[in-house]
């Protein structure tokens, strides 16, 4: 099958290398210098076994190829970019694709959903890093990290086994479920703490204010009857699966957001992360201050440029009071 992975950064780097090595015709849509990088020097994945650099063919617009009704689309942009991307999508390719979710949050599918009919979820985990252009670093090995799919909103079917197949075989852990939505809510937890990073430094993922929007976060979808995985389920699938390996003794820094934020892209994820549980907390008549307030300072940060540097957890907590 022909991947078409729109959004070749992080996790998009990270699909595309190892898929095109399995043997998969890969098209890259990318933008900016990454689009120039991948143009001049090629796609280069970095892991702790080596460096991989292909010439993959990338472009800068949908318009630019030629679709067909088997191909696959892996979106892999960050979630403020999704509906613009689907829109462009939509104009030049038919209603046949398969679109596939690789992102964090739950509302890609639903923008999608809106304008092609197979429409699939995927939950990733893998600690991948995008900061500089061409070069995409993957602190895992052997396998890449955890993809597992299903079909949305829910339901699998035949599609959604030969793409865990094919993420097998070029090496993440995949497994086709008919159940990702509470697979993707479990990640969408994981997640909250993101926010967090850019806020109150690097270190909060274990600290105060990440645990209390978590606790907020779990009893928001609790409240709103969301059926989520249970965390053991999804830590025990992690362990089994991410084997975390430095890369020339360099661990891995922060997470998806915080790169963000480094590489000074104006914008975060924030709004569909912890704005998705401040959302549900209004419309079910509860608060979410601790999600809200990560929400709204982290996309300060972003947008000041990362000028406006992380506070400490004290100073979080007091503008909570």
């Amino acid at each position: 099958m022909r991947f078409v992975i729109y959004g070749a950064g992080a996790i998009g780097g990270a699909l595309g290398v190892p898929l095109a090595i399995a043997g998969h015709e890969v098209n890259l849509i990318a933008r900016g210098t990454q689009l120039e990088a991948i143009r001049a020097g090629g796609l280069t994945l970095e892991t702790p076994d080596g460096r991989t650099t292909l010439p993959l063919p990338v472009v800068e617009h949908p318009a630019e190829l030629r679709f067909a009704p088997g191909d696959v689309v892996l979106l892999a942009m960050k979630s403020q970019d999704t509906e613009a991307a689907v829109r462009e999508l939509a104009g030049v390719a038919p209603d046949a694709v398969r679109v596939v979710c690789m992102q964090n949050g739950v509302e890609n599918e639903r923008t999608a959903l809106r304008r092609f009919a197979h429409v699939y979820g995927a939950m990733v985990i893998s600690p991948a890093t995008f900061l500089s252009p061409g070069l995409v670093s993957v602190t895992s090995g052997p396998s890449l990290g955890l993809c597992e799919v299903g079909r949305y909103p829910a339901g699998s079917d035949e599609f959604a086994g030969e793409l865990a197949e094919a993420l097998s075989a070029a090496q993440w852990a995949s497994r086709a479920l008919p159940d990702i939505l509470r697979w993707k809510y479990a990640k969408l937890l994981d997640n909250l703490s993101n926010a967090a990073q850019v806020v109150v430094g690097l270190g909060a993922r274990g600290g105060e204010v990440a645990t209390l929007g978590r606790a907020e976060g779990v009893e928001v979808l609790e409240g709103a009857g969301v059926d989520v995985l249970p965390r053991e389920e999804m830590e025990a699938r992690r362990a089994e699966t991410t084997n975390s390996r430095p890369i020339a003794g360099k661990e891995r820094q922060g997470a998806s957001t915080w790169q963000s934020v480094q590489r000074g892209t104006g914008s975060v994820e924030s709004d569909y992360l912890n704005g998705e549980i401040v959302r549900l907390a209004r419309e079910t008549g509860r608060g979410a201050p601790v999600n809200a307030l990560l929400q709204r300072l982290s996309n300060e940060i972003a947008w000041s440029g990362g000028e406006r540097g992380p506070m400490s957890e004290a100073e979080f907590l007091a503008l909570l009071e």
